[in-house]
């Protein structure tokens, strides 16, 4: 999504509301959380709100801009518990099984090689890490459950459930304990 068309993130969200996200990713306070491409911090802010006070969001994006408006907005919001880091999901800059759970919303259809960041996923993901990918049919770039599916698995995860209609749906997968298959 270009910066300059942000404006299309503030629109309502039906299926991938902040409230549904919440319900099949099940965030805790303290846990360590990471999200792939926040954009403006739609679901940033209320995810980083129920991890408070102990927890962590992690937001990596692509753009410093957007990661500019998703820490005014937190502030604003006075939701303290967020870092922007500037990154590509296929290279994390994060130490293996750092994160207790992750999601990216809209996203993975965007990036360039959707693999090596579901693998990257997966290495920095706990042992039963929980992973929420979130896809709507609207988006040009729109990944179809089967699809997401089979790379995920290819990945080392395993499909636990999905929230919504298949033209608008959250999936929810859990890391295997070891290295994904090559």
């Amino acid at each position: 999504m270009p910066h300059a068309l942000r404006w299309v993130l503030f629109l309502p969200r039906g299926p991938h509301s902040a409230a549904n996200l919440q319900h099949i990713l099940q965030p805790r306070g303290g846990e360590r959380v990471l999200e792939i491409g926040p954009g403006v911090g739609i679901h940033s802010i209320p995810i980083a709100a129920a991890l408070a006070p102990d927890g962590v969001l992690e937001a990596l994006d692509a753009q410093p801009k957007m990661l500019a408006d998703l820490s005014r907005r937190a502030a604003a919001a006075g939701v303290h518990n967020v870092t922007a880091t500037p990154g590509d999901a296929q290279h994390l800059p994060y130490p293996d099984r750092a994160f207790d759970a992750a999601y990216l919303i809209g996203v993975l259809g965007e990036i360039p090689d959707r693999t090596a960041a579901l693998r990257e996923l997966h290495r920095v993901l706990k042992p039963k890490g929980r992973l929420v990918v979130g896809e709507v049919v609207l988006d040009p770039d729109y990944v179809p459950l089967g699809t997401l599916r089979k790379l995920a698995a290819e990945a080392g995860f395993v499909f636990e459930r999905h929230r919504g209609p298949w033209f608008s749906y959250f999936a929810r997968f859990r890391s295997e304990s070891g290295p994904p298959t090559p």
